[in-house]
């Protein structure tokens, strides 16, 4: 009796790693449906602050994506753009901060911000952090961003 409990007991303590295995796929695959689909993220004619786009600088036009990390808990320096730039919170969250007057807004992960053209602003992240996906419209000879004293 012993030796046909002892035999349950180890071919039921064998059989416990395979009975406890995750046969789910991580696939990327299984992320999409079965149709192509298309999501705006953005359309806009204007900033976050609702400040109406001027027009684009003459010349050769040139896009610029940046991938921006930002840690936990800080805050960029003053700068401004002078090219129509939008970003895109890949991770975390940032708050966008206007210079002249404080005003303030959260984006979070998943969302977009149309950015400010010629004006001061700055980034301030808080717990989570975040990355986001920049795109710059601009051309080669004007800067990203300007550091504002």
């Amino acid at each position: 009796m012993i030796k046909k409990t002892l035999g349950t007991l180890l071919l039921f303590s064998l059989s416990m790693p395979i009975l406890s295995c995750d046969n789910s796929t991580s696939n990327e695959e299984n992320q999409y449906s079965d149709k192509i689909e298309s999501v705006t993220l953005l359309k806009t004619q204007k900033s976050w602050d609702g400040t109406l786009y001027e027009s684009y600088p003459t010349g050769q036009p040139e896009i610029t994506i940046l991938k921006i990390s930002v840690p936990p808990n800080k805050a960029l320096d003053w700068h401004k753009h002078a090219v129509i730039n939008a970003a895109y919170v890949e991770k975390g969250e940032i708050e966008v901060e206007r210079k002249s007057d404080g005003k303030t807004q959260w984006i979070r992960q998943g969302q977009t911000v149309p950015e400010m053209v010629d004006v001061a602003h700055r980034g301030k992240t808080g717990e989570k952090g975040a990355t986001l996906i920049v795109f710059y419209s601009g051309s080669p000879d004007v800067p990203l961003s300007e550091p504002v004293h």
